[in-house]
């Protein structure tokens, strides 16, 4: 028996601001790669590739997020919900290339300093900060639900300190003619996507893994199974994640002869859907209820 609820994932419903978000990202590479040509700027270059990297991610998520909302079927039980995590793997591994890119070319920049205009880095640099702030403010709601919405989050939030990296750059230049400060700028925009792509990474891999939902204490949750009244025991006992917002859960529920009897069953399952739901923001539940008698049938018991 289950406990369903309306699959309607959270980059679904902020696909509207994923999109504008694209086009913003967009416009600024643009700038970027016109800057970095005009003022022989690397860091400019760099931050292009990254907003590039972002734009390639975000045109996946929302390619991801058409797929997701076509419905199910008989042989795609839960449709292509998991389409956005095959997204976030691919946006991820993709950040780790440009990032290694930028690296590279960083470090080459070094031993070969470039003559840098600091006033056209300036320019760019306040236009990148403006577009990416707005893009900030168009997924601050959305990024905690939805692996694809924080991955962009995190990638725009990179791309503003990556904006102020730029400024900071063409002022040490203009100051002090320093010119190897536009490739340590760069080295440090490379080495900011790395910690935040490894957890996106992470995560989209412990949900293709099928890993419990990190919110979720599975001994609390058979702890608290067990003190529903009827029930003796809990085995069996899975959670994992469909897609980002949508935890799922399965379990064999042992419960004495008494509470089956004259339609328990069916107040027993209401009861234990209400406990998940209520404590553990669990909604799609399946339940197997057992007698006691019927444990000595089960040919594999997990815990």
């Amino acid at each position: 028996m289950g406990h369903g609820h309306e699959h309607s994932t959270a980059a679904f419903r902020e696909r509207g601001r994923l999109t504008l978000v694209l086009g913003i990202t967009l416009c600024i590479l643009t700038a970027e790669v016109v800057g970095g040509v005009l003022a022989h700027s690397l860091v400019l270059i760099a931050d292009a590739g990254h907003m590039m990297a972002d734009a390639a991610g975000i045109g996946l998520s929302l390619l991801a997020v058409s797929f997701a909302a076509r419905p199910a079927s008989d042989t795609r039980t839960f449709g292509y919900q998991r389409a956005e995590i095959l997204a976030a793997v691919v946006n991820a591994v993709f950040l780790f290339a440009v990032s290694a890119y930028i690296l590279v070319e960083a470090v080459r920049h070094l031993l070969h300093p470039q003559n840098v205009t600091p006033g056209v880095m300036v320019i760019f640099g306040v236009v990148a900060m403006a577009g990416n702030a707005s893009s900030l403010l168009l997924l601050r709601r959305g990024h905690d639900e939805s692996l694809n919405v924080h991955g962009a989050f995190l990638e725009v939030l990179s791309d503003l300190l990556g904006a102020s990296a730029i400024l900071l750059a063409a002022a040490i230049i203009a100051a002090t003619g320093y010119q190897e400060a536009d490739a340590w700028a760069s080295l440090g925009i490379g080495v900011l996507i790395l910690p935040r792509t490894a957890k996106l990474l992470r995560d989209a891999v412990d949900v293709l893994l099928e890993s419990a939902p990190r919110n979720v204490d599975l001994a609390q949750v058979r702890s608290h199974m067990c003190e529903t009244p009827g029930v003796l025991s809990v085995h069996d006992l899975h959670a994992w994640t469909i897609t980002s917002g949508i935890p799922v859960l399965s379990a064999h529920v042992v419960v004495s002869d008494a509470s089956l009897a004259e339609g328990g069953g069916a107040r027993l399952l209401d009861r234990l859907g209400e406990c998940l739901v209520g404590h553990f923001d669990v909604e799609h539940c399946t339940f197997q209820l057992e007698p006691a008698s019927h444990r000595g049938h089960e040919t594999s018991v997990h815990p």
